[in-house]
């Protein structure tokens, strides 16, 4: 099955999976490519592409039917909201609401870059994004060729990482052909992502702040940037809200409970 149909339309499924033609397209300084990639986007398709950290499969963030085509492709649960990228920090009331002080400063901060914002979701991005939840996770990502496909979408894009679900995230174009080829319609080969790690995600929407996924920021990074400016540090790692929450179920969780500590990998 070809990218279009003889119409210049996409043809496509969002309940079930078929078997179309991916492309793959030099997208370094290629314009054309780009404006392939925008049309499709468009038009209610999918496209793959670089990040700074990991190479991301997006779609149309206010098409709903064109976000439920990643659950299929991905094989991802339904309940795994997908996240949202914007060209830049000033973009952030396009999808969320009630933006605190920090937030504005951590993207201002951060953007573009590796850091993920959880935040409370603007009632016009639809619910399939956010997986029916009130909140949406944001990123503005540092690549050229990601940059220029969402200036010529000129529309956020609910994108998530370009592989099957669970399975490792892919740093280059030939990897994601070969998790998600005849699953998408194109795939943007910027070469070898320069990062390499997941965006490190922070959710917003609790007090102190949560790490829900240490990445491509580091922590300490994080802290620092909050305490030049709100003299504030506090920040927990997920495994600390939780262990706070068994063992004080019936107190506000106070933000100088716990004094900080980076979570590392394989240690408590």
């Amino acid at each position: 099955m070809g990218l279009l149909d003889h119409g210049g339309k996409l043809r496509y499924t969002t309940s079930t999976i078929m078997e179309i033609e991916t492309k793959v397209l030099p997208a370094n300084n290629n314009e054309e490519a780009i404006g392939v990639a925008a049309r499709i986007l468009a038009e209610g398709g999918m496209v793959a592409f670089p990040t700074d950290t990991v190479y991301g499969v997006g779609t149309h963030a206010f098409q709903p039917n064109a976000v439920e085509r990643i659950y299929v492709a991905k094989i991802r649960p339904r309940d795994k909201a997908i996240p949202i990228l914007l060209a830049q920090a000033d973009d952030l009331s396009l999808v969320a609401e009630g933006i605190t002080e920090t937030a504005w400063l951590l993207a201002e901060k951060f953007w573009p870059g590796g850091l993920t914002l959880v935040l409370p979701k603007k009632a016009s991005v639809p619910d399939v994004v956010s997986a029916g939840g009130p909140t949406v996770a944001v990123r503005a990502p540092d690549h050229p060729v990601f940059l220029a496909l969402i200036a010529a979408l000129g529309a956020p894009l609910a994108a998530t990482s370009a592989n099957l679900s669970g399975r490792p995230s892919p740093v280059t174009a030939q990897e994601v052909e070969a998790e998600l080829g005849g699953r998408i319609e194109l795939v943007l080969d910027g070469g070898r992502c320069p990062g390499g790690v997941p965006s490190t995600v922070l959710d917003l929407t609790t007090d102190p702040p949560v790490v829900l996924r240490a990445g491509a920021v580091d922590v300490e990074e994080i802290k620092a940037a909050l305490a030049s400016v709100l003299h504030k540090r506090e920040i927990y790692t997920r495994s600390e809200r939780i262990a706070r929450s068994a063992t004080a179920p019936n107190r506000p969780c106070q933000a100088s409970d716990l004094a900080i500590r980076r979570e590392q990998q394989g240690k408590r």
